[in-house]
């Protein structure tokens, strides 16, 4: 009686305060694991383990809301339930739209693509603006992640700075045509400085992903998310078909027990 008693305290006292909508964050997808020669360790994805883990939140009955239902319900101090989740999708590389967009289409799942704009049409492992705006026409919609997927933490030139964040905004909004609402900082690098640009661009948010302290759970200027591969460092099982490991991550409190556990 007493270890139930217990349970349930932590749970509703120490646990249920610190949910956070999980939002999921993914690269490539297929079996290629190399772009232009170069490997991308951690960061794809099988189509085959995208439709499983599409199914999966099908076939659970998850609430797949949209990047800005989530801004805006966080505003507004809404209060989620706890089978809510976000799809997010960074680079606009061409699997994008070759593997992940008909399984999205396929369950009716909205998602935010955020582009590194000045690379699409211009290298060949990127979508085209015909291809995004037949995604943009389909539930998917589309953010910025700078021009040319800089880091911009160490970035000095203010010029190129401010052409990064505004540009690529400009970008957007001229060949889809959709507003570019939200950001994401390439690699989740930002500073106070960088977030002010963001703010003043007149984006209505922006994301980083889940290097611990460094996201937010309630700032919609830095909102945290989960990084979804095949190769999963920080499970002893790094097969993304096993269960667990996705179920670990829907869970809403991965966040904030990885800060704990990892710092950063």
């Amino acid at each position: 009686m007493f270890l139930a008693i217990s349970l349930l305290a932590f749970y509703f006292f120490l646990l249920y305060p610190r949910y956070e909508v999980p939002i999921l964050t993914y690269h490539y997808f297929g079996h290629d694991t190399y772009v232009d020669g170069r490997p991308l360790p951690m960061l794809f994805i099988t189509e085959e383990n995208f439709e499983k883990q599409m199914r999966y939140l099908k076939d659970k009955h998850y609430q797949v809301i949209t990047l800005d239902a989530l801004m805006q319900g966080i505003k507004n101090g809404k209060h989620f339930t706890h089978n809510t989740v976000v799809i997010t999708i960074d680079d606009g590389h061409k699997s994008v739209y070759t593997y992940a967009y008909p399984v999205l289409k396929k369950y009716g799942f909205p998602a935010t693509v955020f582009l590194a704009s000045g690379l699409v049409n211009n290298k060949s492992d990127y979508i085209a603006w015909e291809q995004v705006r037949e995604m943009s026409r389909n539930n998917i919609t589309f953010g910025a992640h700078t021009k040319t997927h800089i880091y911009l933490p160490p970035l000095k030139d203010k010029a190129r700075l401010r052409e990064e964040i505004f540009g690529s905004k400009k970008i957007i909004e001229e060949k889809i045509p959709e507003k570019a609402d939200y950001f994401c900082y390439p690699t989740g690098g930002f500073t106070g400085e960088i977030v002010a640009l963001v703010k003043e661009a007149g984006y209505k948010g922006a994301c980083s992903t889940n290097r611990g302290e460094y996201g937010s759970a309630t700032d919609i200027y830095m909102l945290n998310r989960i990084s979804i591969r095949d190769s999963d460092p920080y499970f002893s099982f790094s097969n993304i078909d096993q269960p667990a490991t996705f179920r670990v991550k829907l869970s809403g409190y991965y966040n904030s027990f990885r800060k704990r556990r990892h710092g950063v």
